[in-house]
C-alpha cells in the first residue's frame, strides 16, 4: 500500500484569511457590514480574521448563508488549520531540539572534516542521522557514551604523542562505517600465506601499488580502506573485523613503499594472529609506539619475517656486510624484495634512519 508523504507547511493558515480574501473581493462588503449580517460584534469578527478565534460550527453555518461557502468547507479549513498548527509546533520543537543536539555533536565530532569528505550537507536533520549512522549509534546520547568508552584506547600505546581524542574517534568510526559498505570475496585464513607472497611481488615491482594491493586484498577477502588523515591522528593502520571479513584501514601518512608494505603486513599479522581467535578486537596502530605490548611485538615480527625471509636476512649478515646501496639492490633483485624495504629493515636494526642513500623509497 502506497503511503502519502505529509508536507508540513512553514506556518498554518487560519480560515480567517479566507474571510479577508472574500471581503477584499467584494467591494460593497466590509468587516462591519459582515459582522452585522453574521449578528456578531465587529471586534469578534476581527479576531476571527486575525486568527485569534476559531471558526466554530455556528459561525460556519452563518458564513455559509452570507458568503455562499459551505459550512463543511469552513469546518474542514478550521480542522486543517489545527492539524497544521500542531505539526508546525512539533516541527519547531524538533528543530530547536536538533539545534541543541548539534551543539553537543560538535563537541564530539569534527564536523568540518565530515563536511569536507562529503558526509554532511548543511541540513541539520539529515546530518544528525548521518552522524548516527557513521558512529553506529541510535542516539546522540549513545554517541557520547561510545566516545567516553573508547577514547582511553587511544592512549594505551602512547602517552607522548599529541592525540586529538575527537579526531581519533571520528577516524576509526569512519573506517568501520566505510568497511560496512564494501562487499568482497569470502575470506579464508588458510590463504594468508599466498596473499603475503602476492603482496611481496607487488611491493617489489612498486607499480600502481595502492590499487594493486587493494585489488589483491579484496580477492583474498580482506577489505582495504584509505581514510583521509585528520589533525593529531597519528595512525598508520587499523585492523578490525567487519561483518564476515577482516578489514585494514590506512591513512597513508607517508608516501613510502617501505612504510606502506610494513603497515600492510603488520595489520595482516593482527588478522592472522589475533582476530582469528577474537573478532571483537580492534588494533589501532599509531605511528610512534611506546610501551609496545605483546600483540604489537608479535605483529612486528610477523611483518619482518613475511617481508624479508630468514634465509635472506642470514644471507645478508653472512655475505654482504658492510652494506651499501649497490649490495642492497643486488640482494633485492636476488630475493625479489624492494630495496627500500631492505633499507628500512637495516635502518631499524641499527637504529639509524639518516644514512645517505640513492635508493628510491617513493611509492609508485
Amino acid at each position: 500500500m502506497a503511503t502519502t508523504k505529509i508536507i508540513t507547511p512553514a506556518q498554518a493558515t487560519h480560515p480567517g484569511t479566507l474571510i479577508k480574501d472574500e471581503l477584499d473581493a467584494i467591494p460593497e462588503l466590509n468587516q462591519r457590514k459582515l459582522a452585522q449580517e453574521l449578528d456578531v460584534k465587529p471586534s469578534f469578527l476581527n479576531e476571527i480574521i486575525k486568527g485569534k478565534r476559531p471558526v466554530t460550527a455556528d459561525i460556519a453555518i452563518l458564513l455559509e448563508k452570507t458568503l455562499g461557502i459551505s459550512a463543511d468547507y469552513w469546518m474542514k479549513f478550521q480542522s486543517q488549520y489545527e492539524i497544521d498548527k500542531a505539526r508546525v509546533k512539533q516541527k519547531n520543537i524538533k528543530k530547536i531540539k536538533n539545534i541543541e543536539l548539534w551543539s553537543i555533536i560538535k563537541e564530539y565530532v569534527p564536523v568540518l572534516y565530515f563536511k569536507k569528505c562529503g558526509y554532511l550537507k548543511e541540513d541539520i536533520d539529515k546530518d544528525i542521522e548521518s552522524i548516527k549512522t557513521i558512529y553506529n549509534v541510535h542516539s546522540i546520547d549513545g554517541l557520547v557514551a561510545s566516545f567516553s568508552k573508547n577514547k582511553y584506547a587511544f592512549y594505551r600505546k602512547s602517552e607522548k604523542l599529541k592525540i586529538n581524542e575527537k579526531n581519533m574517534f571520528a577516524w576509526s568510526s569512519l573506517a568501520e562505517y566505510e568497511a560496512k559498505n564494501q562487499s568482497i570475496n569470502t575470506f579464508n585464513f588458510d590463504n594468508l600465506g599466498q596473499l603475503c607472497l602476492n603482496l611481496n611481488r607487488i611491493f617489489y615491482e612498486n607499480t600502481n601499488t595502492i590499487d594493486r594491493v587493494k585489488k589483491v586484498l579484496n580477492q583474498f577477502g580482506v577489505k582495504m580502506l584509505l581514510i583521509d588523515k585528520l589533525e593529531k591522528t597519528p595512525i598508520d593502520g587499523f585492523s578490525f573485523w567487519s561483518d564476515n571479513n577482516p578489514a585494514i584501514a590506512l591513512t597513508l601518512r607517508y608516501n613510502r613503499i617501505d612504510n606502506f608494505a610494513f603497515t600492510i603486513m603488520h595489520e595482516i599479522a593482527h588478522i592472522d594472529l589475533h582476530l582469528k581467535n577474537d573478532r571483537n578486537q580492534k588494533f589501532l596502530d599509531l605511528t610512534k609506539k611506546e610501551n609496545i605490548d605483546k600483540c604489537e611485538k608479535e605483529a612486528d615480527l610477523y611483518a619482518q619475517k613475511n617481508l624479508i625471509s630468514k634465509v635472506c636476512w642470514s644471507d645478508i649478515l653472512e655475505n654482504y656486510l658492510p652494506l651499501d646501496d649497490d649490495k642492497i639492490k643486488i640482494i633485492g633483485d636476488k630475493y625479489k624484495i624492494n630495496p627500500a624495504i631492505l633499507l628500512g629493515r637495516i635502518s631499524y636494526e641499527i637504529n639509524y634512519y639518516a644514512m645517505q642513500t640513492s635508493i628510491d623509497k617513493k611509492m609508485n
